[in-house]
């Protein structure tokens, strides 16, 4: 036997709304009200997931010098004693970064270059979609150098990326116009220069 309880409201027993519906939008408590769940919240049978679901972060352990080149070696997950990441985490394989699930993600350059006088170094975000196929700058990082002497730099760029399809996603970073004496910092146990990986929400 199947019983049906039709209500626009329900309320406690002092008079107060606990579920109101009203043009097709449901309301459950009141401003102020703490709602308990038990079990899992869903939407259209999915369970909702909140706050960041993946963090994580790389960096270069060793220093590169005058190369203009994909930064695809010596490179590995920050792990320092107080260091952790959220979720599975990135997968890096000769400097090719991979997702581990849609989203959209946060990338983020730092790194400490040292460049001669008078010149100038670059650094750049790139992204595919495709697993083979070309990849999109995304981001151009550049630091100038008009002293009349060396300078050592901190510098920083950011995007953000729409994952559609974890498969084929991927990111790499590569050092461009560096002079023969400009060089990115590197250290195995002290983020110099470093990548990071945060997932905003759903795609």
């Amino acid at each position: 036997m199947t019983a049906i309880l039709k209500v626009d409201t329900i309320q406690d027993t002092s008079g107060n709304n606990i579920i109101n519906e009203s043009s097709d939008t449901i309301t459950i408590g009141a401003s102020g009200d703490t709602t308990n769940i038990v079990g899992t919240l869903q939407n259209n049978g999915s369970a909702l997931i909140s706050g960041i679901t993946e963090a994580d972060q790389f960096r270069l352990t060793s220093t590169i010098t005058g190369a203009n080149a994909d930064i695809s070696s010596n490179l590995e997950r920050v792990d320092d004693a107080t260091f952790g990441k959220i979720g599975t985490g990135m997968s890096e394989s000769s400097g090719v970064f991979t997702f581990p699930s849609t989203g959209i993600y946060e990338v983020r350059f730092n790194g400490m270059i040292t460049v001669a006088s008078d010149a100038n170094a670059q650094i750049e975000v790139n992204v595919s979609s495709n697993s083979g196929g070309a990849y999109d700058v995304v981001n151009n990082i550049n630091v100038g150098n008009n002293n009349s002497s060396t300078i050592t730099v901190s510098t920083s760029g950011n995007t953000f990326v729409d994952v559609t399809d974890a498969s084929t996603f991927r990111v790499k970073f590569v050092t461009t116009s560096f002079g023969g004496s400009t060089s990115l910092s590197g250290d195995t146990t002290s983020n110099y220069t470093y990548f990071t990986f945060i997932r905003l929400g759903d795609t």
